[in-house]
């Protein structure tokens, strides 16, 4: 180590220990987290690209240090979401640390990452307080029966108005209006649960059919259009 000649000259001044790095909330228990492998917790990141075209969610599930699991989420860009398979790909087995310090092939990922980061080394993640944390698989949770991602897709103009054009519960299919030309509720199908059955053996007809659902008073409106063409 070298040192400049005024820090050589200078006298030298005991520093107390202290008592190490604040305890943080990290699966039902307060640590002190020195190293990487002290590092523990489910959470999540969301990030975009420079010119902010698209956007990436980013669900790691860590234990000891290590990434166990990784869900990852894209919208708004075709480049993001092909990266998502690369980033789902490498991310699994390694360090936080590691990961923080690998290109992703995005940079919405990339900043995902960062922010997810930032979480857990401060004991903000969504299992803080959870004993022992949630099993890895719980990152799942978040896309529902079909393993679907959570979407919305709206579009509006001043002179037309708005479009529903996905909606958590799936493809919209329809808007209802009521008399004053104002949607009041729209007609669905749930492509995740569809593609399920159709897997299963059921007719794609009947599937349709079945996960085929409304929502808000569609059933009260004197006017139904279709979203992507009137």
């Amino acid at each position: 180590m070298d040192y400049t000649r005024e820090v050589l000259q200078m006298k030298r001044v005991a520093c107390p220990k202290g008592h190490g790095p604040a305890e943080l909330p990290q699966e039902g228990k307060w640590t002190q987290v020195r190293e990487i492998s002290d590092i523990c917790g489910l959470s999540h990141g969301v990030g975009w690209c420079a010119p902010m075209q698209g956007c990436v969610k980013l669900t790691l599930n860590v234990k000891d240090g290590i990434i166990r699991e990784a869900l990852v989420e894209s919208a708004g860009c075709s480049g993001a979401t092909h990266a998502c398979s690369v980033a789902a790909e490498v991310l699994p087995g390694r360090t936080l640390l590691e990961a923080l310090n690998t290109h992703l092939a995005c940079d919405a990922i990339n900043r995902a990452m960062k922010e997810l980061f930032n979480q857990l080394i401060y004991g903000r993640s969504q299992t803080a307080y959870s004993a022992n944390g949630l099993p890895v698989g719980s990152s799942l949770d978040d896309l529902g029966k079909g393993l679907c991602s959570q979407s919305g897709c709206c579009f509006s103009t001043l002179e037309k108005g708005v479009r529903i054009l996905e909606m958590t519960e799936g493809y919209v299919l329809e808007m209802a209006l009521n008399g004053d030309k104002e949607v009041i509720g729209y007609k669905y199908v749930h492509l995740g649960k569809m593609m399920d059955a159709v897997r299963g053996g059921m007719s794609p007809n009947e599937a349709y059919e079945k996960f085929t659902g409304t929502s808000g008073q569609y059933d009260l409106g004197v006017e139904f259009i279709d979203p992507r063409k009137e």
